[in-house]
Order: structure tokens, then C-alpha cells, then sequence
């Protein structure tokens, strides 16, 4: 049988098929070979580490984002109301593979894997970037610095909270991520 060639698309839903089985430490790029017939040059073509897929993962995440970002209602919601729709869709992006996307992180933040932790860091600040663009956020100089530092922080406590708590519904996740939005400095920010 002739070897295949799969798309970066079927190397990530195979790889996160397998994780979901072994788990994500487990998980070995040999096996997505053999699960998809390819020989691992095929997977290194679209992906040169198995960090490189946790990156693809959160780029649906992010592509989530980007498509709640186009629609027509968004520009008429409130600053804060923006920034809550639009995060509640990233974590959606991610929702069919939730307890897989914490072991993901963990993979990330373990001690030997200090150039993923380094990633995990840019990551964090890139997601928000787009995160604020998508909410068409237009303030400049300190007023943006202090927004982006504590929307990393509200992003980070939600994305947690979201992660430990999967049996809660949404209506919870909101209200934690509302209370975060609209009280102290970044509720300030976002009504000035």
C-alpha cells in the first residue's frame, strides 16, 4: 500500500484523536505516522516538533476568535461585552478537546522544557494582541500597556478556571470573566 501524504489539518485531528486515547504525553509522532501510513518526514513537512501541534491547536483556537470577530453584532456590544464574546469563542475553539488542551499546557510548563515555556509565554501576549484587535481596541501608549498586562492576567485566570472546571456551564465562565472585565483598573480602561 502506498505510503500517504496528509494535510497539517489530518495530522492535527489524528494527533489529537490518538491523545485523546493516551494521553498527550503518551503521544508519540511515530504512532500518528502509523495511524495515518505516512513516514515521520511527512509529519516533520508540516510540524518539526509535537510542540508545533499544541501551536496549531491553539491557532483554531484563535481562528474561532477571528470568526466571532466578523460578525455583524460585535461592533455594536460594549468594549468589555467585545472582549467577553470574543474570548468565550477562542475557548470554544478549543472545547472538544478541553482536558487534552490542559494536559497540552502542562507538557508545556514542565522544568526541562524551559524553550516551551519561553513559547508559552509569546503566546500568551500574541493571543491577546489579536484578542484586542478583534475587539477593535484603540488606545495607545501606557493606557495599552496596562490594558494588554491585565487582559494577559483575565486571560490567563479564565483560560484556568475554564480548564479545571468543565462540568460548569457557560453562564459561569461569563460571570467570572465579566466581574474580571468591568471592576478596577481594567474596568477603568475600558469605559474610557
Amino acid at each position: 500500500m502506498p505510503r500517504s501524504t496528509p494535510s497539517a489539518d489530518k495530522i492535527l485531528d489524528t494527533a489529537l484523536d490518538l491523545a485523546e486515547a493516551c494521553g498527550w504525553e503518551r503521544l508519540h509522532l511515530h504512532d500518528v505516522a502509523a495511524a495515518l501510513n505516512c513516514d515521520l518526514g511527512a509529519i516533520a513537512r508540516h510540524y518539526g516538533q509535537k510542540d508545533d501541534l499544541v501551536e496549531a491547536w491553539l491557532d483554531r483556537a484563535d481562528r474561532a476568535l477571528f470568526e466571532r470577530a466578523g460578525s455583524p453584532d460585535l461592533a455594536a456590544l460594549s468594549p468589555a461585552k467585545r472582549l467577553e464574546e470574543l474570548l468565550v469563542a477562542w475557548l470554544g475553539g478549543m472545547a472538544a478537546h478541553r482536558a487534552l488542551t490542559g494536559q497540552m499546557l502542562l507538557y508545556k510548563l514542565e522544568l526541562g522544557h524551559l524553550h516551551l515555556q519561553a513559547g508559552a509565554l509569546l503566546r500568551v501576549s500574541r493571543t491577546v494582541q489579536w484578542w484586542r484587535e478583534a475587539a477593535r481596541r484603540q488606545n495607545l501608549h501606557l493606557s495599552r500597556v496596562a490594558e494588554e498586562s491585565l487582559l494577559s492576567a483575565v486571560l490567563l485566570r479564565t483560560f484556568v478556571h475554564w480548564l479545571r472546571n468543565p462540568d460548569r456551564d457557560d453562564a459561569d465562565l461569563r460571570a467570572l470573566l465579566r466581574r474580571q472585565l468591568r471592576r478596577g483598573p481594567l474596568g477603568w480602561l475600558l469605559r474610557a
